[in-house]
């Protein structure tokens, strides 16, 4: 093994508390992480999988602050996240065997949708209007989850800010969305890891410590979220979609 400098471990350790901290509430971290992984010279996937194991450490951190806060709703959650879970694994197995290239297109249109959609709605998201779970609401909720479960273990840029926009559409305020997002999203973080893991992809050098970062910015990212609510949580999600729409633009005219 190569040597490992200590100077590399603090810049992971670093761009891990700051991912996690903005991916707690709104997704995105992912920008900041992974790029900051790749760095290192490990192997693409090799950096995919080792961010994944990091980033779910954060994930249950602000899984377990939001749960404690009472803003998870257990009801819808209860359901939907397996399906997360079994759409990601699906997803890790297919981004082994197809690059994922061709969904950059299509995640530009739909970032760009979400938030156009968002910033017109002036009002969105300031209070709950959720009346309880219909049906049609319900095969909505699946459908999302185990799609967007999918999307991220093979592909993943913007995975938590489409299902806090999924949440959205249904009701919940930006808090509430934000915190049943991060439980799905901690779902499909969690299948991911854990395969890239069974798989031998996961640098585990780079991954611990930059999971033990990850954890301490998803506590305070998440108690920001808590205690400033809505107010801060929305323009923190207008602000990384379009950062996300900027990157995935950037990526596709670079090719």
């Amino acid at each position: 093994m190569d040597e490992i400098s200590l100077e590399m471990i603090c810049f992971l350790m670093g761009a891990g508390f700051l991912a996690s901290f903005i991916d707690s509430v709104v997704g995105g971290g992912g920008l900041i992480s992974l790029p900051a992984i790749m760095l290192t010279g490990l192997p693409p996937v090799v950096a995919l999988g080792t961010n994944k194991a990091a980033a779910f450490l954060g994930a249950l951190t602000s899984v377990i602050s939001f749960m404690r806060s009472g803003k998870v709703d257990f009801k819808i959650i209860k359901y939907l996240f397996p399906l997360s879970f079994i759409g990601s694994l699906l997803g890790v197995f297919v981004v082994r065997e197809i690059p994922p290239d061709f969904l950059r297109p299509l995640v530009v249109v739909m970032l760009i949708a979400v938030t156009v959609y968002s910033l017109f709605r002036t009002d969105w998201g300031e209070k709950s209007t959720y009346a309880g779970m219909t049906k049609k609401k319900m095969y909505f909720s699946a459908m999302i989850a185990l799609v967007f479960g999918f999307y991220d273990g093979f592909f993943g840029p913007g995975t938590g800010s489409f299902l806090l926009f999924a949440f959205l559409c249904i009701g919940f305020d930006f808090i509430c969305s934000a915190a049943n997002a991060r439980a799905l999203n901690f779902s499909s973080n969690l299948a991911a890891a854990l395969l890239f893991m069974y798989l031998g992809l996961v640098n585990y050098v780079y991954a611990i410590p930059m999971g033990i970062a990850m954890i301490l910015g998803a506590y305070f990212g998440t108690k920001m979220a808590l205690s400033k609510g809505v107010a801060y949580v929305k323009p923190l999600f207008i602000l990384m979609t379009t950062i996300l729409i900027g990157k995935q633009l950037w990526d596709l005219l670079k090719n």
